[in-house]
């Protein structure tokens, strides 16, 4: 049967207009990355409308190779003109830039698109072992389950967030609050719609995405003001001179950097981001040379540049077998699923193991041409980054409107979307994260629905959410994860309140 379904899923992704997506993929994620300050993210937002009017297997096969060459590309502008092209460059970009100021350009970022190919294969591998076997796990759940496994996922994305715990529980329920516009699931009444028709379907999932990180990336870059980039003129050095000394001196980084990467991409709400400085940090913690970080050192960039691109396999995990985002990337791939047709969840491994397959073979043939599109695109990155944001800022923000209004033909769409990007934007200049924003967005509709069925099946008994012993379990960790805050502060106040008594 397996044998089968890999035949099929071949045959599906070697077709020459695949093949052709995936090319056109490449680049764009190429292009994308290694212009600062747009996202992976942003650029996934934007492709959604072009994925529109594709099948499912070259639409989904077109993500998953855009972010791989997206999260690469990243490194290009970190090492040249210390501006990470993405968030999860910003870990090691110092390091990057002290190795280019030395004239060692090429061997950084030799080194940067080595490792994040074979991070993105153990992230694959990992993917491909791992999802089948939690989705004959998932066949059994339950709402009670569901219930819980949303809580965690938005537990983690608060609990991640790189800014304050408030400010990060605050962003989770505007995203939350958003979710409550529109027909109740439950009784059929209408709420928060003010009068207006358009409110009763909600907020759609896609035009709020493509706002929060299309339109308030816009509106940064303009305010920014800044037009120019500053390229550090490198000495010339051969591409991939050292790499094999390299990669064998720090095998155990790979390896350990391939699978803490991939296990963070499964928390809900991580993401590379998140990844990439875990790593980093380890990296510093362990190493036998700790000295030498901060003055141009290799070490910590294969550590953090393997567990990039490792956790976006990661990441799918809990997205395919649960519906359950492992990062905003995937986040927006499950309102493409949705679009499809396809509900992400234990029955897709059921219904349509084709395309399961078929994302496995895309991830490992994204992972694949990253070498040889990453070298292209490590000699054409100065070139790259001589394009004047005054020309790429407004074309961005044409299609952000044009991809909002044509999901559903709607102007409504497009002031939902404009609505959000605003809102993100002053989120952001306030230090709120947008990310736990965007998970609440996406799983507040799964947390209400659950939550309501249980209760109706169990007569409003609360108990009934701990009888079962994998959901007890599943309750007893999302109530860990609420309380450990609070137990790191009791714990940093207790030496205190010993000493002054």
């Amino acid at each position: 049967m397996m044998i089968e379904n890999i035949q099929t899923a071949l045959t599906l992704i070697l077709q020459p207009y695949v093949l052709w997506v995936i090319g056109l993929a490449a680049v764009y994620g190429l292009f994308v990355g290694a212009i600062p300050g747009l996202t992976a993210t942003m650029a996934t937002a934007l492709l959604v409308p072009v994925t529109f009017f594709m099948d499912p297997i070259p639409a989904l096969a077109a993500i998953v190779t855009m972010e791989a060459m997206a999260i690469f590309a990243g490194d290009i502008p970190g090492a040249l003109i210390r501006i990470p092209g993405t968030p999860s460059s910003a870990a090691y970009v110092d390091e990057s830039y002290e190795l280019t100021k030395k004239g060692r350009a090429g061997f950084v970022l030799g080194v940067d698109v080595t490792v994040a190919a074979i991070g993105g294969l153990i992230g694959s591998l990992i993917l491909i072992l791992l999802a089948p076997r939690l989705a004959e796990v998932a066949m059994r759940f339950t709402s009670y389950e569901y219930f819980w496994l949303a809580c965690i996922g938005l537990s983690c994305a608060v609990l991640v967030s790189k800014k304050s715990l408030v400010k990060g529980m605050l962003s989770l329920l505007i995203g939350l609050m958003m979710t409550t516009v529109g027909v109740d699931i439950t009784l059929g009444f209408p709420r928060f719609t003010f009068g207006i028709t358009d409110f009763l379907n909600g907020f759609n999932f896609i035009p709020a995405m493509i706002g929060m990180f299309g339109i308030s990336e816009v509106m940064r870059n303009v305010k920014s003001g800044d037009l120019s980039y500053k390229v550090v003129a490198a000495k010339a050095e051969k591409l991939f001179g050292g790499i094999g000394e390299t990669l064998r001196r720090y095998k155990v980084n790979i390896v350990r950097g391939g699978l803490i990467g991939t296990f963070v991409g499964v928390l809900p709400g991580a993401g590379a981001d998140i990844a990439a400085w875990i790593c980093f940090a380890l990296s510093k913690k362990f190493s036998k040379e700790p000295e030498k970080f901060g003055t141009g050192h290799i070490e910590g960039i294969v550590d953090a540049g393997t567990a990039n691109n490792a956790a976006l396999g990661g990441a799918w995990v809990p997205a395919l077998v649960f519906g359950i985002p492992g990062d905003s990337i995937t986040a927006i791939v499950i309102g493409v699923l949705f679009m499809k047709g396809l509900r992400p969840g234990p029955m897709i491994f059921e219904r349509t193991p084709e395309i399961l397959y078929a994302v496995y073979i895309a991830f490992i043939l994204a992972n694949l041409i990253l070498i040889p599109f990453g070298l292209l695109a490590i000699k054409a990155g100065s070139q790259m980054l001589r394009v004047p944001r005054n020309i790429l800022m407004p074309a961005i923000l044409m299609f952000c409107i044009v991809g909002s209004f044509a999901i559903n033909n709607t102007a409504f769409d497009v002031g939902i979307m404009l609505a959000c990007g605003v809102l993100a934007y002053f989120m952001e200049a306030n230090d709120i994260p947008v990310a736990p924003a965007v998970l609440g967005l996406v799983l507040g509709e799964m947390l209400e629905d659950n939550f309501m069925v249980s209760m109706i099946k169990c007569d409003w008994d609360l108990t009934f959410f701990f009888k079962r012993p994998v959901s007890a379990v599943l309750g007893v960790i999302t109530i860990a994860l609420w309380l450990s805050p609070l137990l790191t502060t009791f714990r940093q106040r207790w030496p205190k309140a010993n000493h002054l008594a």
